[in-house]
């Protein structure tokens, strides 16, 4: 029993020592290496490409892939240098997603709703933002640490503890950190890629504020959504007001680099 709690103990530490900075400047979580998460992240591009069809619509393509190649010029280092794969999925799914290993997808169900190239700029530069910020890596290392807290804590409470009063702690235990730890982290990272993709996409030539437009879009589309504080996702309301307030940052970049170059097919 001492080893255990002396292994759970020394995993813990590993991972506190394991931070590094995000580019806003937070401190994050990295127990994985890039090769490993861009490993997986080309896993999963592979297996979405068998399951979703595939657009072959030629203007489509050329659009979506516009917009991406000027959001990936303006990228920092190395990320700029990267060979990045975009596919483009027929489907009425409002949707989008960028992987580590440089892959992203772009479903036609949210050109429809991004009425203007700026608008799916800001969904494209954000999803760009959650691998630049590594999200995913932090994501897997934050669940993997509070598995191991929650072990260790199973431990201890263990030998204090009956069966039935040490079955209720847990479960306290998982709720409190589902709450307090997990889902907070989620929405850090959605707020976050949100100001990325801002930056990104002023840099590239397209009006920031069209990005609190396609949420005033995603909004109208309806659907009941959860308390934001049980939500992986601001509100679109809190989204919508942090990204008016942020954009005005993000215009004297835009008048000094703004173009058009993609045309949306008609």
């Amino acid at each position: 029993m001492r080893t255990l709690k002396l292994g759970l103990i020394a995993a813990a530490t590993a991972g506190l020592i394991a931070c590094t900075q995000s580019p806003t400047g937070r401190s994050q979580l990295q127990l994985f290496s890039s090769d490993e998460i861009a490993q997986l992240g080309a896993q999963s591009y592979a297996s979405i490409k068998q399951e979703e069809k595939v657009s072959q619509d030629p203007a489509l393509n050329r659009y979506v892939q516009c917009i991406t190649d000027d959001l990936i010029a303006v990228l920092p280092a190395p990320w700029s240098q990267q060979q990045w794969e975009v596919t483009v999925f027929d489907s009425e799914m409002v949707n989008a997603f960028a992987l580590p290993g440089g892959k992203i997808g772009v479903y036609t169900g949210l050109i429809d709703v991004a009425e203007t190239p700026a608008q799916l700029a800001a969904v494209i530069g954000h999803e760009i933002g959650h691998v630049i910020a590594q999200h995913s890596n932090e994501r897997m290392s934050n669940q993997f640490a509070a598995g191991v807290g929650m072990q260790l804590g199973g431990v201890l409470v263990g030998e204090k503890l009956d069966n039935q009063q040490a079955a209720l702690v847990m479960g306290l235990l998982g709720v409190g950190l589902q709450l307090g730890y997990i889902l907070p982290y989620s929405r850090v990272h959605e707020s976050e890629s949100d100001e990325l993709g801002l930056r990104y996409m002023a840099a590239a030539g397209y009006d920031p504020r069209e990005a609190a437009n396609l949420w005033r879009n995603m909004a109208k589309q309806g659907g009941a959504t959860p308390p934001e504080f049980l939500s992986t996702h601001p509100s679109p309301q809190t989204r919508i007001d942090k990204l008016t307030q942020l954009s005005g940052a993000q215009m004297p970049v835009y008048q000094q680099s703004r173009k058009a170059s993609c045309r949306k097919p008609s």
